[in-house]
């Protein structure tokens, strides 16, 4: 009997959708790349407790809530964003704590013009399950690094 109830519930785990599955720091990203794909700097913000912390390269700390929506209005007002992704995605869920790490993609169009801009790079995200629902406390991205100098040819 067990383990006919264990292979049914296991069976139904497999068959409902990915986002129905994922908990934690997963749904505060699901939600994050809906924001920046839609521009949305409140829905962005909307993803962070009340006394976050981020930190994005090139950027300053953006601590609390009218901090954190300051940086994405700053953001959404000089580019427009086609393409996000995170990938290598890895996030692990005790309780209400959350972490999450991989890799990032943006495709940005300048709203001054110009060429797109592509950004890459890695990040880092911890989440809390606050009445009900998950926010980042804390959310660093760091740029890819460039690739290592090939070695000097020998003599």
């Amino acid at each position: 009997m067990r383990r006919t109830l264990l292979g049914l519930a296991l069976a139904v785990a497999a068959a409902l959708p990915a986002a129905a599955q994922d908990s934690g720091v997963r749904t505060v990203d699901a939600r994050w790349e809906k924001a920046m794909r839609a521009g949305d700097a409140n829905a962005a913000t909307a993803c962070y407790a009340p006394d976050a912390v981020m930190w994005f390269p090139d950027t300053p700390e953006a601590r609390g809530k009218d901090a954190i929506l300051k940086a994405y209005q700053g953001f959404f007002g000089a580019y427009t964003v086609t393409d996000v992704a995170l990938t290598n995605a890895v996030a692990q869920t005790h309780g209400d704590l959350s972490a999450g790490w991989g890799n990032y993609m943006f495709r940005l169009q300048p709203k001054k013009g110009g060429d797109g801009v592509v950004l890459k790079g890695r990040f880092t995200a911890a989440a809390k399950n606050v009445g009900g629902q998950w926010v980042y406390v804390a959310d660093h991205a760091s740029s890819e690094p460039a690739p290592p100098a090939a070695p000097a040819a020998k003599p």
